[in-house]
C-alpha cells in the first residue's frame, strides 16, 4: 500500500522555528509539497518547495494581501492537508502594535481561512508559553487571541504549541531574547514541575514536534507545553 503524500502550507519559513520546520518537511517522505508564502525568497532550492514571493500584507491598516488566496490555490491545486504557522514578528520589526497584530494575529488567521478553503484538516500553530487573551501583556494577549480564532475555525485537529524562549541563532536582532537565551543556562535547571513549561527550548526541538504532530489523526484541540514537545521530538 502506498504512502499518502501530504501538501503542507507553511507560514513563517524564514524564521527560526519555521526554517527548521521547512528542513524537516523536505526530509519527510510523507510530505510531497510545501507551499511557502514569503516576502522574500526562502533561499532553499528543492523540488518539494513552492515558494510564493509577494507582499503578505497591504494597505494602510496592514490587511492580508488580496492576492494571497489565489496564489495559494494555484500552488496547491485546491488541496492542502495541513497548515503550519511559525509566523511571528516583534513590535520593533513591525513598527507599531497595529502592524504587529496585522502579522501575528490577522495574517496567521487569514492563512488558516485559506487553508480551510483548500480542504485542510489540521492546523499546527506555534504560539508562546503564557498565551491568553485574559492578560495585560500585549504580546501574550495577541497570541491568546490568535489561538482562540484558530480554535473557532472548526478544523478536524488543532495543535497549539506553547514553547518558552526559543534557543537558536536568529537572522534578525532580538536583544531581549538574546539575553533570555544566555540566562536560560542558569534558570532552566531550577524550573521544575509546573514551572518546566517556562524553560527555554531549542527551536530544533519545537520543529521536530511540529512535524511529528502531522502524523496524528485524532480530532480535537490539543495544547502542547515544553515537556510535550520534548516527548514528541523524541518519538
Amino acid at each position: 500500500m502506498g504512502i499518502s503524500k501530504k501538501t503542507v502550507l507553511l507560514a513563517g519559513a524564514t524564521g527560526l522555528v519555521g526554517g527548521a520546520v521547512l528542513q524537516r518537511c523536505l526530509a519527510d517522505r510523507t510530505i510531497a509539497t510545501v507551499i511557502v508564502p514569503t516576502r522574500r525568497p526562502v533561499g532553499v532550492k528543492h523540488p518539494k518547495i513552492k515558494n510564493i514571493v509577494m507582499d503578505l500584507v497591504a494597505g494602510e491598516n496592514g490587511e492580508p494581501s488580496a492576492g494571497l488566496s489565489d496564489a495559494i490555490a494555484k500552488a496547491s491545486s485546491g488541496k492542502i492537508d495541513a497548515y503550519i504557522s511559525a509566523l511571528g514578528t516583534t513590535i520593533k520589526t513591525a513598527g507599531s502594535r497595529e502592524a504587529f497584530i496585522a502579522v501575528d494575529r490577522d495574517l496567521v488567521s487569514r492563512f488558516a481561512e485559506i487553508a480551510k478553503q483548500q480542504n485542510a484538516k489540521q492546523i499546527v500553530f506555534v504560539s508562546s508559553v503564557g498565551a491568553t487573551r485574559q492578560t495585560s501583556n500585549f504580546y501574550l494577549r495577541v497570541k491568546g487571541e490568535t489561538e482562540d480564532l484558530l480554535e473557532r475555525m472548526k478544523f478536524h485537529r488543532v495543535d497549539i504549541l506553547r514553547p518558552g524562549v526559543l534557543l537558536g541563532p536568529r537572522e534578525d536582532s532580538r536583544p531581549g531574547e538574546a539575553i533570555a537565551q544566555k540566562l536560560s543556562l542558569i534558570y532552566n535547571p531550577i524550573l521544575r514541575g509546573p514551572l518546566r513549561r517556562y524553560r527555554a527550548i531549542p527551536a530544533e526541538t519545537v520543529a521536530d514536534a511540529v512535524v511529528e504532530l502531522l502524523r496524528l489523526k485524532e480530532a480535537g484541540i490539543f495544547v502542547h507545553e515544553n515537556a510535550d514537545m520534548v516527548d514528541l521530538a523524541g518519538s
